[in-house]
């Protein structure tokens, strides 16, 4: 039903019970805001996006009030403008403003709102400041609650989407601070280093601990032979970074910028989301006519390994024992092309550029070192590389188109489409489709396992076999599925679970995007879009027809799942502690 309303004195006509910032924004009106972020933290409560209504007393939350016939609203008062500069005073008299040397620093909510409101003098309101320590204690990020303007976006982000909590505010009143409980560090608790957090954070609270000098330095070190590997989704967002739109494709302004930076090759890690389909679907097959542990779950996604063996290490037997794509192509690095070339494993460098935090954590696993050393490196995410291009002084957007170097370059669509979610389980079945069908499989798109939508099912008939599937990403929704596998109510064959909402492409290491963004602009599926056009691009689209894929098999592993692969690119994992 729609109602009528006035804003700033113009008739318009919106739908009814949708909030005035929504009603403002579809008549071409944006209003500020801080807290907001939707679906995920709508509470009102940072006052930035404050409005007048004819007949309220005080000024109100555009974001939670909701509109109604004859509505009278004034968005650009000086009143109104007068307050929300009031509010950022307010925040800044608490807030630490080193703003020069904060990696948010030209990316920052809060620093726009104070250019924006012409906030100069920032000691109008003086007195007490509260300090707390940097805890640097988890591998993957840092957390300065003297950049927090207490928002609240990050712990929704948490407890709502990953259904993990473990942050929330901590004391009362002007000792609020965001922490975990009993003031424990990030590193012991059940954090399970997604990042979903830093991407929700306005500010440089929080932050993933940056590890390009350790990149700048194995570049400069004549004696180490440096190698690179994106993930599938870095092409569809790292554009994003240097003004390009979402979903823009920068496949070949990536490969050229990483040789630019002086990688002795530029490799990519779809031929190892290939080797891990290949490896994988033998495996499920294997599971599937053997009798083994069914349903089979995924494990690309190192956070949700970590999620799993925190919250449902009594599950451990339904993961894939492959290791992830990054940790395959480092353990093929290191193994078959360092015995290739003639080079010692420890004078290999594999730098992978990820769209995950979590992936700082999976370098350091136990049993992820194929040669007797760690499979990776350095894991850099998005945003690093970005400022790796940045302090290079590369003009990105004027970069020619390049491809990757071979023989660790070549890929197929099926292990481009990795980085979205559902991505995984439609490159899988394309694989195991054709060999428990014994016949070419001529549909390859499974589209059904398509979308953003947190858990999808579908069924497919294979041969004789009607494979029953689900595709979850985020991991409340992870949990929710779990407890019906724990139950023995999962009426599936195999599952694909990826932390992130909406897969890698959302991953906690992509670029930053603001509320205003964020709000208004459904990112997972642009990014994702750009996957799946690059698949239909694709000569080939099926992992196992992937030639460098075969002739690194025949020339070391042998046959798929031989005892030569699970050596190399088979993992195993840990119960943790829940508390």
């Amino acid at each position: 039903m729609m109602v009528n309303i006035k804003i700033n004195g113009i008739n318009y006509q919106v739908p009814e019970g949708i909030s005035i910032l929504d009603a403002a924004r579809s008549v071409g009106i944006e209003i500020p805001t801080l807290c907001y972020l939707r679906d995920t933290n709508e509470i009102g409560a940072c006052r930035i996006c404050v409005v007048e209504v004819k007949g309220a007393r005080s000024l109100v939350a555009a974001c939670v009030y909701p509109v109604a016939e004859g509505l009278e609203v004034v968005t650009n008062s000086t009143r109104i403008f007068e307050s929300r500069r009031t509010t950022l005073e307010l925040i800044l008299s608490t807030h630490n403003k080193h703003c020069l040397s904060c990696p948010r620093s030209s990316n920052c909510e809060l620093q726009k709102l104070c250019v924006d409101y012409g906030v100069e003098d920032v000691n109008v309101f003086e007195g007490a400041v509260n300090t707390y320590p940097v805890d640097n204690s988890a591998v993957h990020m840092y957390r300065d609650d003297t950049k927090c303007v207490l928002c609240r976006r990050c712990t929704a982000v948490c407890a709502k989407w990953q259904g993990v909590g473990v942050i929330g505010p901590n004391d009362r009143g002007f000792a609020t601070h965001i922490g975990c409980a009993f003031e424990q560090e990030l590193a012991d608790v059940t954090c399970v280093s997604c990042g979903q957090c830093i991407v929700a954070c306005p500010t440089g609270a929080l932050c993933e601990k940056d590890h390009t000098q350790q990149v700048w330095d194995a570049l400069q070190d004549p004696k180490k032979y440096v190698i690179v590997q994106p993930a599938p989704s870095i092409r569809a967002t790292l554009g994003e970074s240097f003004g390009m739109k979402p979903g823009t494709d920068v496949t070949g302004k990536l490969a050229a910028s990483l040789r630019r930076l002086g990688f002795d090759k530029v490799f990519d890690t779809d031929l190892a989301a290939d080797m891990t389909i290949v490896e994988e679907a033998h495996e499920f097959v294997g599971r599937v006519t053997n009798g083994g542990v069914l349903p089979m779950i995924t494990s690309c996604s190192p956070g949700w390994i970590k999620y799993c063996e925190h919250y449902f290490p009594d599950q451990l037997e339904h993961l894939s024992s492959c290791k992830s794509p990054m940790q395959m192509f480092g353990a093929t690095a290191k193994t078959w092309y360092a015995q290739k070339m003639g080079i010692d494993p420890k004078d290999l460098v594999v730098v992978a550029v990820m769209p995950c935090t979590a992936k700082k954590f999976e370098i350091q696993r136990d049993d992820q070192a194929a040669a007797g050393v760690p499979d990776v490196d350095i894991a850099i995410t998005t945003r690093e590389l970005a400022r790796m291009i940045d302090k290079a002084g590369l003009r990105f957007a004027d970069l020619p188109d390049e491809d990757f170097d071979d023989p660790m370059g070549e890929s197929t669509g099926a292990g481009v489409i990795f980085g979205a979610t559902g991505g995984v389980m439609e490159a899988a079945l394309r694989t195991a489709a054709e060999w428990v069908g014994g016949k070419p499989l001529e549909q390859v798109e499974f589209s059904e396992v398509r979308g953003t939508e947190g858990i999808k099912e579908a069924a497919y008939q294979v041969g004789d076999l009607t494979v029953k599937v689900a595709v979850v990403s985020g991991l409340a929704n992870a949990k929710k599925v779990m407890e019906k596998v724990r139950a023995g109510t999962a009426d599936y064959h195999f599952i694909e679970i990826m932390a992130c909402p909406g897969g890698c492409v959302n991953g906690g290491g992509q670029p930053l995007q603001p509320a205003s963004v964020r709000n208004f602009t459904d990112l997972k599926a642009l990014r994702a879009k750009v996957l799946y056009d690059a698949d239909v691009g694709k000569p080939l689209r099926k992992s196992h027809e992937n030639p460098s894929l075969l002739k690194i098999y025949e020339e070391f592993f042998g046959e798929f799942g031989s005892h030569k692969a699970h050596e190399v690119l088979h993992t195993s994992y840990v119960k943790r502690p829940r508390f």
